[in-house]
């Protein structure tokens, strides 16, 4: 199914964590947790300060969001907390999800710095998240709209997942399957917003109303 086993020898857990529990013993893998999220964020926020073409903004964000899903559901989760989703499909073409966590005395070598860092990281950009999407619901501003609930879907299927994972369920298909889905059918979308973008003059960026 899966190559790369969760429990990882080679990750420097270790007496020294024990022995200074404040020091960050991943300081790069901690720092990329948090930089492709928030660093989406801010170009929401004030990329319209820089540039007023929706396009670039649109497809740096969502380069942002995608290098941030990938990090944080395949290497951060990993090393900093000892946690897994990912999903596999068997010999009769049935999707399966697996939910993992590392067990016993190795579980109790996480950094409790490192874990705080990584759950108050999935947790407070989710919560920003559904805010925008609020403001951009309520204000019909479907451009950005679209955005929104894609950083919305990426963000909440990672922290379904770790979810998942902390309570220690390992097979499902519900609510991560439908975000599957739902992401699937966003993908959709973009194309279809960006192929009409293209094909039609260039125009001012809509800030994204509330933000100012």
């Amino acid at each position: 199914m899966d190559p790369h086993p969760l429990i990882d020898d080679t990750i420097p857990f270790g007496e020294e964590i024990s022995q200074n529990p404040g020091k960050l013993p991943h300081p790069y893998v901690t720092f990329f947790h948090l930089f492709f999220r928030v660093s989406a964020l801010v170009i929401y926020f004030f990329g319209g300060i820089f540039t007023q073409s929706f396009i670039t903004l649109f497809v740096l964000i969502i380069l942002l969001l995608s290098m941030d899903f990938w990090t944080v559901k395949n290497i951060t989760g990993r090393i900093m907390v000892g946690l897994r989703w990912w999903n596999y499909v068997d010999d009769d073409g049935v999707s399966h999800w697996v939910y993992e966590s590392r067990k016993g005395l190795v579980q109790h070598r996480v950094n409790p710095t490192e874990s705080r860092i990584f759950w108050a990281g999935l947790w407070s950009v989710t919560a920003v998240w559904v805010l925008f999407f609020i403001i951009c619901f309520f204000s019909i501003n479907f451009k950005w709209l679209l955005l929104v609930s894609i950083a919305l879907t990426l963000n909440i299927a990672n922290l379904y997942g770790y979810i998942k994972c902390k309570g220690g369920n390992q097979n499902s298909t519900g609510i991560s399957t439908m975000a599957s889905s739902f992401l699937f059918q966003n993908i959709g979308k973009v194309r279809e917003t960006m192929s009409s973008l293209n094909n039609s003059p260039t125009s001012p960026i809509m800030k994204p109303t509330g933000i100012v």
